[in-house]
């Protein structure tokens, strides 16, 4: 087995030689501009990691990985028109530098490509890998949905919550697994398992992220910390924070959910001492402690050696 940054370098070098700009060259250059920004290229490595996992070489996961690279791209583009956002990744986001439309069309025939990319399998392979792509992306965009609709509803539930963070970011993980465990045809148990360990991993990960946001340190976090509060996003320190506060304390905290001042330093600040205050905080990193249990519960479950695990 390769390391991440090896499994990285592979998958960069497969991407450079299948993304092409070609005609019309206002279709496909934005979908080649977003492929090429960066990022951390998780997904596409966790298939070829996946697949050597299970006993095949990474090489026959290529093009799956390309697609869950891909498929996460077009929702990137999609993403950044709905909220009217300007840059991604420091550079201009698509609809910036070209135009709505162009990145809508994009868009469109990034999530085309993605599928064709299975073409490329044969057999039950590509069936297996077709109908978890298909059951994946649609409840990508349901996680999407839930999440513009949140931003309108003055109350949200915990299990609601958890339920969006679930469909917009972990179940992508827990495919990006399941889909090297398929080429690899491997039993139904480790494909089940899996999954389960990208699915559970994936909400820790976006509970950390959303705890990291109010209390993680700018340099390592990697962005400005505070940027859910300015939006006032319903996170799961801020529906915890109301659940556990007094009803005093739970005003105050809508009550700065409701204000955009121009310097957000005090509503930052004061957030963030609800959230310590109401016990939201502590809570937050225990459910990221419980879902990172569980993950490892279902890694343990996998048939493998425990080198690979």
């Amino acid at each position: 087995m390769l390391s991440i940054s090896q499994y990285r370098e592979r998958f960069l070098d497969h991407l450079e030689n299948k993304i092409i700009t070609k005609e019309p060259v206002n279709l496909y250059a934005p979908m080649e501009y977003i492929l090429q920004l960066g990022g951390k290229r998780l997904r596409p490595i966790l298939v070829l990691l996946s697949a050597e996992v299970f006993n095949t070489n990474y090489e026959k996961a290529l093009d799956a990985a390309l697609a869950i690279e891909v498929f996460h791209n077009f929702s990137l583009i999609h993403d950044d028109i709905m909220d009217a956002a300007p840059l991604r990744r420091g550079k201009e986001t698509v609809h910036e530098k070209w135009d709505l439309n162009t990145g809508i069309l994009s868009g469109d025939a990034m999530l085309i490509n993605a599928y064709q990319l299975f073409e490329n399998y044969d057999g039950n392979i590509f069936k297996e890998l077709a109908r978890l792509f298909t059951r994946t992306a649609i409840r990508v965009c349901e996680g999407q949905q839930y999440d513009m609709d949140f931003e309108s509803r003055e109350i949200v539930e915990i299990d609601e919550y958890l339920k969006m963070i679930e469909y917009k970011t972990a179940v992508l993980v827990g495919a990006s697994l399941q889909m090297g465990a398929i080429i690899a045809e491997t039993s139904e148990e480790n494909k089940n398992a899996v999954y389960e360990f990208g699915r559970l991993l994936g909400i820790a990960f976006q509970l950390q992220d959303d705890y990291l946001d109010a209390f993680g340190d700018p340099e390592t976090f990697g962005k400005q910390t505070g940027g859910d509060i300015i939006k006032n996003k319903k996170t799961f320190l801020y529906i915890t924070a109301l659940q556990k506060s007094d009803i005093a304390e739970a005003r105050q905290l809508e009550d700065l959910y409701s204000i955009n001042p121009v310097d957000s330093t005090g509503k930052i600040e004061a957030v963030k001492n609800i959230f310590k205050e109401s016990g939201a905080a502590l809570l937050a990193r225990e459910e990221i402690q419980k879902y990172t249990n569980k993950a490892f519960e279902a890694l343990n479950r996998m048939d493998l050696q425990e080198q690979k695990k």
